[in-house]
């Protein structure tokens, strides 16, 4: 039975893959930055799969020496960890860069850059030991070079995490251990409809980009959760949002129209 830890899991696209492995019937376990939201997420869980394998560890990727306090109670737990998903992150307040305090810069480079690299480092330094595994880090906007103002800070991060991934994979081509990267495209999590309630007058501005080419975390993490377990390469991009995707889309639209936003 294979064992998958998700940081930044206790929500969003991380708890939503929780979910899935689970549904497969996969030992999970749960991370996020404070034990109390770790163990709601975990009891949240249980009540769904009351059978299910599950356990919740707090630590904050930034630090290094968490993460790797992450790794070892998570192999004492279930043992060996064949898939590690660095999933955690932040968003930036919405605003100009120059508008932006050097404490929210920090935490969101500390978050998902400097988290990434410090949980791909942990994981496969615990990989090469147990003599294979996976690594998965999630993209997010940006990561493709794409830009928008007031996602400046938040875009160079992901932009960051393809690099490094990418980089990181080719180093390790001769070893057990491979690594990839997951784009779930536009999802909609609290993290996008915080962003939104936010900025209501650019809200209503991108509404009709996000029902034409956003889904729900479901539908997401569905398609990930199965790519994930299939796969067998190195440097692998699993992308739920594909260009070609997105242009039929995009002509879909001219005849189907959705409203992702009144269930919200």
């Amino acid at each position: 039975m294979k064992h998958i830890l998700i940081t930044g899991s206790t929500r969003g696209i991380g708890f939503g893959l929780a979910k899935r492995f689970l549904e497969a019937g996969l030992r999970v376990t749960i991370n996020g930055t404070t034990q109390p939201n770790v163990d709601m997420a975990v009891e949240k869980l249980r009540t769904m799969f009351p059978s299910g394998q599950i356990q919740g560890f707090a630590a904050n990727v930034s630090n290094k020496n968490e993460v790797e306090a992450l790794w070892e109670n998570t192999s004492k737990g279930f043992d060996k960890i064949d898939i590690w998903i660095n999933n955690a992150g932040i968003d930036q307040p919405h605003k100009k860069t120059w508008d932006i305090d050097p404490e929210s810069i920090g935490n969101l480079i500390g978050t998902n850059i400097t988290g990434v690299i410090h949980g791909s480092i942990v994981a496969f330094t615990g990989m090469m030991k147990q003599g294979e595994g996976q690594i998965f880090n999630m993209e997010g906007f940006g990561s493709d070079g794409m830009m928008m103002r007031n996602m400046t800070v938040y875009g160079t991060s992901k932009r960051a995490v393809r690099y490094f991934t990418r980089s990181m994979s080719k180093e390790a081509i001769h070893s057990p251990v491979r690594i990839g990267t997951l784009s779930p495209g536009m999802v909609m999590t609290d993290f996008l409809l915080k962003s939104l309630k936010e900025n209501p007058a650019e809200a209503e501005k991108n509404k009709k980009i996000f029902n034409i080419l956003a889904d729900d975390v479901d539908t997401v993490t569905h398609f990930l959760s199965v790519e994930i377990l299939k796969n067998t390469k190195n440097n692998a991009h699993i992308a739920w949002l594909t260009k070609q995707k997105v242009m039929w889309r995009f002509m879909k639209s001219l005849f189907v129209k959705r409203d992702l936003f009144k269930l919200q």
